[in-house]
């Protein structure tokens, strides 16, 4: 599985949110236990049900949406 498959978007989970393999766990969470200094074997403790890949997924998808441009609409 790519990276970029385990990311899914569905409006009946997490209001539509970046998610992770349709679980409730969005990737802003992953980001933001990284952020606070969890490491990676910390939250796949924490949440059993994610796998190694999940992670990576979710770093490698916040890079690629900080690196789009957002333009205005008129």
């Amino acid at each position: 599985m790519s990276e970029m498959q385990r990311i899914t978007f569905d409006p009946a989970v997490m209001g539509g949110k970046p998610c992770v393999r349709g679980l409730r766990v969005t990737v802003g969470t992953v980001v933001g236990l990284l952020a606070a200094g969890r490491t990676e074997e910390e939250i796949l403790a924490e949440y059993p049900y994610l796998e190694p890949g999940d992670v990576q997924a979710c770093l490698a998808y916040a890079a690629w949406r900080s690196e789009e441009a957002e333009v205005p609409l008129p």
